[in-house]
């Protein structure tokens, strides 16, 4: 992992971080493409795709219910209990961001408020290919179905032999999704927005992947909403010299092994504690089965920041805006207040990044790249939309009557103002002219 060493008083600036895109021009063009296809050819151009990317011919894209029933039966016992588990906390997480609509009623009588609406439909892509991902079934699927989602559909690529992984099916019946289609990539995507003659398109498209699948969430955003556009994952773990090299090294290689492009930052205050480190990821590398990828995850974008001073591993902290933040410091919640830039916490030794990942509760799916500056998880808010709700009585347009057209009058908008006139007039007022 490359080093920066930060000098008494400098301050950790956004040059020393290697970031890779969400996508590149090339995944980009190519996404552009596949789905022009998908929108003029269907059914016909997601066959295609998925015979080329995938390896299979695929016929009949949707999912048999009496398929995703087998599914239950054929993941081991355990496996489905956990899933079980994991939702079940998923979902009483989410339960508590419901929002209701509501209103206030002014003294001159004028009704304002919200009027919170459930989308009609949306769209989960769920990725295959290094891993395949039941938690982000569950993740996606729960806050949707809690937020009152009409329609949710799965889409999610076929493994070789052209079927779907039987955890993925199960996790769709725990959460109750039934409308499951075997396409994945870029033309799923488009299938999403725009429809073919075997998948209806819906209102929002949601769920992680690759840098196809994240060109294309690009290119759709704006004729469908999209969550996010994530790119690699990340992690970035603060440690002092109480916690365990041990314990930190294997929280740096989770998130390592996801992807060869996975960035992981490791802030500590002593050198020699970050050669400890190193010298635990060599240790716990000889047991990983995702040894390749971790080592070049953590060759490639790791980055070892040694602060002086915590207010400076804070503001380190805060430039990098982690997808991710472990705090293996002592007195960890009191530091809390100023995180003001990360996707998830993680708060003492105990609170591995895989908690968050599969059952602690809140949603796994998080800003990366740095949007953590702005942004926020996947939450039942990305499955409503809120209309603003006005009534005004005569009283009130009495009230607010003057600072309109005066206000329209200075716009120029004429009609604006004229609205407010004849109502006035109608009032036997004229004070607005």
């Amino acid at each position: 992992m490359r080093r920066v060493i930060l000098a008494p008083e400098e301050r950790f600036n956004s040059s020393y971080i290697n970031r890779t895109g969400a996508f590149n021009a090339q995944a980009l063009t190519a996404a552009t493409s596949i789905i022009e296809e998908v929108r003029t050819r269907g059914d016909d151009a997601l066959r295609e795709f998925t015979e080329r990317f995938d390896g299979v011919r695929v016929e009949d894209f949707r999912v048999k219910p009496e398929a995703i029933e087998a599914a239950l039966d054929a993941v081991d016992p355990e496996t489905l209990a956990a899933l079980r588990h994991a939702a079940g906390q998923i979902r009483d997480f989410h339960e508590r961001q419901k929002q209701q609509s509501w209103f206030f009623a002014r003294e001159d009588g004028a009704i304002l408020g919200a009027k919170v609406t459930p989308l009609d439909s949306v769209g989960i892509y769920v990725p295959g290919g290094r891993a395949l991902y039941p938690s982000t079934v569950l993740m996606n699927a729960i806050p949707a179905q809690v937020a009152g989602v009409g329609r949710i559909v799965c889409v999610t690529p076929p493994t070789k032999d052209g079927t779907l992984d039987c955890a993925i099916l199960a996790a769709c019946a725990i959460a109750g999704v039934t409308e499951i289609y075997t396409v994945g990539g870029a033309q799923a995507v488009g299938a999403l927005a725009y429809g073919t003659e075997s998948i209806a398109p819906v209102a929002k498209v949601t769920g992680p992947g690759n840098a196809f699948v994240a060109a294309a969430k690009k290119i759709v955003s704006g004729d469908v909403g999209i969550d996010m556009i994530a790119g690699p994952s990340e992690v970035c773990v603060v440690a002092d010299a109480a916690a365990d090299p041990s314990l930190v090294a294997i929280d740096l290689m989770a998130q390592a092994e996801h992807d060869p492009l996975a960035a992981c930052y490791l802030v500590v205050f002593d050198e020699g504690y970050a050669d400890a480190v190193e010298a635990a990821v060599a240790g716990h590398l000889k047991n990983s089965t995702r040894a390749e990828i971790t080592e070049a995850s953590l060759r490639d974008q790791g980055l070892i920041v040694v602060c002086q001073d915590m207010a400076q591993a804070l503001e380190a902290v805060n430039v990098i805006a982690p997808e991710h933040l472990e705090m293996h410091v002592e007195g960890a919640m009191d530091l809390l207040g100023g995180i003001r830039n990360a996707g998830a916490i993680f708060l003492g030794e105990w609170t591995c990044e895989a908690l968050g990942d599969y059952v602690a509760g809140p949603n796994h799916t998080l800003p990366t790249g740095g949007t953590a500056r702005y942004a926020s998880p996947l939450s039942v808010d990305e499955y409503v939309k809120k209309s603003s709700v006005i009534q005004y009585t005569p009283a009130a347009l009495r009230n607010d009557a003057a600072a309109v057209t005066r206000i329209a009058d200075h716009e120029g908008l004429w009609a604006h103002a004229q609205s407010v006139r004849e109502r006035m007039k109608i009032l036997g007022e004229e004070g607005c002219e």
